[in-house]
């Protein structure tokens, strides 16, 4: 059974050994693995039962961990950045080469999104490495909002639990795709 765990340090430690890690947003509780890793985000997908043409999404902690990862950040993404960020928006950019393919399922863009959860945060900063995190559950079941969730679909399959406490939102973040020219796309309401 995974741990259940309040200490973002250990967490922290245990996304950087390549172990995966539930933790706390404010929409759902993510399954999170270190996003630039193939061996990590192929786990994920494992784990969840999750098909491999299903992108991830990839959180970290600020602006400009984003940047680092995409080719550019075009005008309105920026806006919107500013606007939403840190919080329940998950913007789809033209990906960096140092993004694995497996966590965009091939695309040339990736979805990136900086969750408003103080103890997500916290831990993709203390991490210091991009976060792929889809929903802590198994594929098509419904996403987690407390680690007790967690521990009923994916305890017997993970290590490790970052308890946050219950989810404020409850559903998936808003997905929009933002080209790096034309108009922008909403993908998920």
């Amino acid at each position: 059974m995974a741990r259940v765990i309040t200490d973002v340090s250990t967490a922290a430690a245990a996304l950087r050994r390549g172990e995966l890690v539930a933790f706390a947003t404010e929409t759902v509780y993510g399954l999170g693995g270190v996003a630039l890793w193939p061996e990590t985000v192929a786990r994920i997908f494992e784990v969840k039962g999750r098909p491999t043409f299903d992108p991830l999404i990839v959180h970290v902690p600020d602006l400009s961990s984003a940047q680092q990862l995409v080719t550019k950040l075009p005008p309105l993404a920026t806006q919107l950045a500013r606007r939403f960020w840190p919080g329940p928006l998950t913007m789809v950019l033209e990906k960096a080469a140092q993004i694995p393919d497996l966590v965009t399922s091939g695309l040339p863009s990736v979805a990136i999104r900086i969750p408003s959860h103080p103890l997500a945060l916290q831990l993709l900063r203390e991490v210091g490495l991009p976060v792929a995190a889809p929903s802590a559950n198994l594929f098509g079941r419904v996403s987690p909002t407390t680690a007790a969730h967690v521990q009923d679909q994916l305890g017997d399959r993970i290590e490790w639990i970052l308890d946050g406490g219950p989810c404020a939102v409850g559903v998936e973040s808003t997905v929009l795709n933002i080209p790096a020219t034309g108009r922008p796309t909403l993908l998920r309401p």
